[in-house]
């Protein structure tokens, strides 16, 4: 058992918090049932598996997981109580976490549905429209400039394991943005004051959805680019996040495709 923070592998695991050392290594750090689970699923293989024999014995889910992959002739190493704690950034740890492969689905042959996240910085809603997106049919995301990092730890809780599913990719720049895109694909930025209502746009045909930040909204570049639309409201709101936002949008899309086939 992994007593010592100073250890390797435990040190190895931690640096991972950090966006710089996950794109050097190649590597990424996810906790709990759910997301192994699913990374697993989706054919990811783990480097190394890390558990807390206490809590895992008094979680079934998670003695079964682990069971699986110690099957499957994975490393698992047992860790303290304390050192454990150390690896994971939940309330209430599962007892599980690993260092997996960072995680890249290859692009699609064609996207007739592609969102982009435009100065998105919260975590929490980038996760949500990960998950979102991969409900409503999206074939890629793209996270555009000055936006969260897909693999922070926070998205990835967020997204559910739409990471090892959706192709995602960064822009830096909006011009990295473009070339990422079919030519010519009309896009549609979700604004409270926009030109037109989001649900009289033909989302049947080919297209992308930018969804900019709460606090700073989209870049200029992003308005450059794209038509604005908004969701009608009733009341005295005069805005929702992020991600209730750009869901509701995408699941529209996903209505009209389907009532088209």
């Amino acid at each position: 058992m992994i007593t010592s923070t100073s250890n390797p592998r435990v040190k190895a695991a931690r640096k991972l918090s950090s966006r710089k050392e996950r794109y050097a290594s190649g590597q990424l750090l996810v906790e709990g049932v759910r997301l192994l689970s699913d990374a697993w699923q989706s054919g990811v293989t783990p480097h190394i598996v890390f558990f807390e024999p206490e809590t895992v014995a008094h979680n079934e889910n998670a003695a079964a997981l682990l069971h699986l992959l110690e099957a499957a002739g994975l490393a698992c190493l047992a860790c303290s109580p304390a050192v454990f704690a150390t690896l994971t950034g939940t309330v209430t740890p599962q007892g599980v976490a690993a260092i997996i492969p960072l995680p890249s689905q290859p692009l699609p042959h064609s996207s007739t549905l592609i969102l982009i996240l435009d100065q998105l910085r919260d975590p929490g809603n980038a996760g949500t429209l990960l998950r979102s997106g991969e409900a409503a049919g999206v074939d890629l995301v793209i996270f555009g400039p000055n936006t969260v990092d897909p693999f922070n730890d926070k998205v990835v809780r967020a997204g559910m394991g739409a990471h090892f599913r959706l192709p995602l990719r960064t822009a830096a720049t909006w011009a990295e943005v473009a070339s990422l895109l079919p030519p010519d694909l009309p896009l549609y930025l979700a604004d409270a004051h926009g030109q037109m209502e989001y649900d009289q746009v033909d989302w049947r045909q080919p297209s992308g959805l930018v969804v900019g930040g709460e606090a700073a909204g989209a870049s200029v570049e992003a308005r450059r680019h794209a038509t604005t639309v908004a969701i009608p409201m009733r009341g005295a709101v005069e805005s929702l996040n992020a991600g209730t936002a750009g869901s509701i949008i995408l699941f529209e899309a996903a209505r009209q495709r389907r009532q088209n086939r």
